[in-house]
């Protein structure tokens, strides 16, 4: 063992709830934080490497120093490899910028004693600075970390244009604003990036990176966490691997901020969830909590192929607008993602379809003990018939819209045999430690995201929400760490009263 260390507070991962909540939470100057990331770290925003900062392409390629990966199952003899972020600033440092709210009635399934829409909304507004003059300011806010902007007309790419013309030529409304509460309605829009001046700004550059001059905070990197520690049922702590030594990190509170799969993982490795699984890879049983890696849910995604007439290169965004309608997501990406991901294989050029309300839940469950071997996961995508036709009438609104007269002069479509074939994932996995109400004996946590039958433990990360939005969940992460980082401010200040 190399040392044992205190924290008030450690944060594990520093992905964007981790980086916010680190944040948020050393704003007090009597409380130590300590985040520990798996992946490397920065010193400072200028310390960034040009390749996380470039918004145009996604160092997410074979052999990326950014990444993990993960193998899964998407569905019944269908496996794909899936990489993550595994850097400072989490998969919000390496993704397309995509990031549009949750619409108001997903908020329906969240637990309405603190999370209502009504009540999140100003956490959305706060967590932002909106830099479009277009937008509604009500809905909006000037002084948040995360900067959002729009890719205005004169800029997009031809694809984007054309697509968006051929969607209001169909009847499908134009929607000024996806971020405010009437875009939930569907219709095409322009999507709010994460992007300023071309740099993709994660959590790690807006939140985090700005602030480590606190000398209540500390952030580690290349910390790999084992283990949670307890004494009875109080979380006392962590165990890591740093450059292959043992530490451990006494600590009172514990934020999980690992991601929706390795959440989930550290959870079961700790003891904690279904009690047969740990019996069974020989883990002592803490609290037997059946929903830890169960039901997760995600937004499975099939790409369309097109041909483009003239294909020329581009430095534009990965996605500039999208459509939705019913249950999908329409995104026609600007190029092909062999010239958005260095070190891919050549591929066609497509426009995917999301299916934004499935039915489909996965699970996540541990091979072995090892902290370094990553778990099975199973997504059980289009299983169900209402899936499978969401999903090919969404296709085939795709397929009539790039062959409309609008698309079919910059767009060729080929035809295919089997329209749902080319399937893959959204990667928003969410849900795989959900909060939710006692009587609910899959909820892993309560309303306030404290893992039941633990003291001091938290999950502030995907994992907790009780299902995915029907919007990519980037801006409801960020939303979603600081209200969770406000609730548990407002738990401090009654205690002091």
């Amino acid at each position: 063992m190399n040392r044992i260390e205190y924290a008030d507070v450690v944060v594990v991962g520093g992905g964007s709830c981790g980086c916010v909540m680190a944040s948020r939470l050393s704003e007090n100057p009597d409380r130590s934080v300590l985040l520990l990331e798996a992946g490397p770290s920065f010193s400072s925003v200028t310390d960034v490497p040009a390749a996380l900062r470039d918004a145009s392409m996604l160092p997410i390629g074979p052999g990326s120093e950014w990444t993990g990966t993960y193998s899964a199952e998407l569905t019944s003899g269908v496996g794909r490899t899936i990489a993550r972020g595994r850097v400072l600033g989490g998969s919000g440092a390496v993704n397309g910028g995509y990031f549009v709210r949750a619409t108001p009635s997903d908020f329906d399934a969240w637990p309405q004693s603190v999370w209502s829409f009504d009540q999140v909304l100003p956490f959305y507004i706060g967590s932002e600075t909106d830099l479009d003059s277009g937008v509604a300011r009500r809905w909006h806010g000037s002084y948040g970390p995360m900067p959002v902007a729009r890719t205005p007309e004169r800029a997009r790419h031809l694809l984007t244009t054309e697509f968006m013309k051929a969607a209001v030529n169909a009847g499908f409304p134009m929607q000024d604003d996806l971020n405010s509460p009437d875009a939930s309605a569907g219709g095409v829009g322009a999507v709010p990036l994460n992007i300023h001046n071309g740099i993709r700004v994660s959590a790690a550059l807006a939140y985090l990176l700005p602030i480590l001059n606190r000398q209540n905070l500390r952030v580690q990197g290349d910390s790999t966490v084992t283990s949670l520690m307890f004494h009875g049922s109080k979380v006392i702590g962590v165990e890591s691997i740093v450059d292959g030594v043992r530490n451990v990190v006494r600590s009172d509170t514990v934020i999980l901020s690992a991601g929706a799969v390795h959440t989930p993982a550290l959870l079961l490795r700790s003891g904690i969830g279904p009690a047969d699984d740990l019996v069974a890879l020989g883990i002592s049983v803490e609290v037997d909590s059946p929903g830890v890696g169960r039901g997760f849910s995600d937004h499975p995604e099939v790409a369309v192929p097109i041909t483009p007439m003239n294909e020329t290169p581009t430095a534009s965004p990965a996605l500039e607008a999208v459509l939705h309608s019913g249950d999908v997501e329409i995104r026609p990406y600007t190029r092909r993602f062999d010239r958005l991901i260095a070190g891919l294989a050549h591929g066609p050029h497509v426009v995917g379809v999301g299916l934004m309300r499935s039915t489909s839940r996965g699970s996540i469950g541990l091979r072995n003990t090892d902290p370094f071997e990553a778990p099975d996961v199973v997504y059980h995508y289009l299983e169900s018939d209402v899936d499978r036709r969401a999903m090919r009438d969404g296709v085939a609104l795709a397929r009539d819209l790039l062959a409309s007269p609008s698309m079919s002069s910059k767009v060729e479509v080929p035809s295919i045999d089997d329209p749902l074939a080319a399937l893959g994932t959204s990667l928003h996995l969410s849900g795989s430690a959900r909060m939710g109400p006692e009587s609910d004996s899959t909820s892993v946590l309560d309303d306030h995201c404290r893992v039941r039958g633990v003291d001091g433990l938290f999950v502030v990360d995907t994992s907790a929400f009780p299902v995915v939005p029907s919007r990519g969940p980037h801006a409801t992460a960020i939303m979603f760490a600081e209200r969770v980082a406000d609730l548990i401010a407002d738990h401090d200040r009654r205690a002091e009263a």
